[in-house]
């Protein structure tokens, strides 16, 4: 496994319950990213920061958590766009799927209002934060299932670049300022 590919969703399953963290995977994720892309710090005490429970102990280097933490940093900052949401794989049901989704943006919300600055975003990024709320206040009322595939791919899609240009508002754009004064 390259230091940029998320852990697998089970690993991380496991590791969270191993701690008694009542989260999933994309939960945990999504909170990560939210911190991380504000600006949060990258450090090895993520999860207490990030769950906001100092109890909480750091990952041991090369626990799934760890690797997530690892795989995150390298995703948000990969100039390619590599960025990846840890989300089920396509054999679960499209609805639990796209249940996942969105716990992921409501833990991304959590996750980047116990980071963000006072720093202003630019219009994009409000945007993309409103959208990014807007999915996490989504239910998923009835079912479609070829419809809905395709739906949530594009959802997905779109929460990509909207982190990629929200970590670029908070956490790019202050760092190129600071270099140029």
């Amino acid at each position: 496994m390259s230091e940029t590919e998320l852990p697998d969703w089970t690993d991380v399953a496991i590791a969270a319950e191993r701690l008694s963290l009542a989260t999933s995977p994309a939960e945990l994720h999504g909170a990560l990213c939210g911190w991380l892309a504000a600006g949060g710090t990258d450090e090895p005490a993520w999860l207490a920061r990030v769950m906001a429970d100092d109890a909480l102990p750091a990952p041991a280097p090369g626990d799934p958590l760890d690797r997530l933490r690892g795989a995150s940093i390298s995703q948000l900052g990969d100039s390619d766009f590599g960025f990846q949401l840890l989300l089920p794989d396509d054999s679960v049901p499209v609805a639990e799927r796209a249940g996942a989704m969105f716990d992921w943006c409501r833990a991304f919300l959590g996750g980047f209002g116990l980071a963000v600055a006072d720093g202003k975003l630019s219009e994009e990024g409000e945007e993309a934060l409103g959208d990014i709320a807007n999915l996490a206040a989504a239910r998923i009322d009835e079912v479609d299932p070829d419809g809905d595939e395709e739906a949530l791919a594009e959802i997905e899609e779109y929460v990509r670049m909207a982190v990629l240009l929200l970590h670029a508002d908070c956490t790019l754009g202050p760092r190129h300022r600071q270099r140029l004064h």
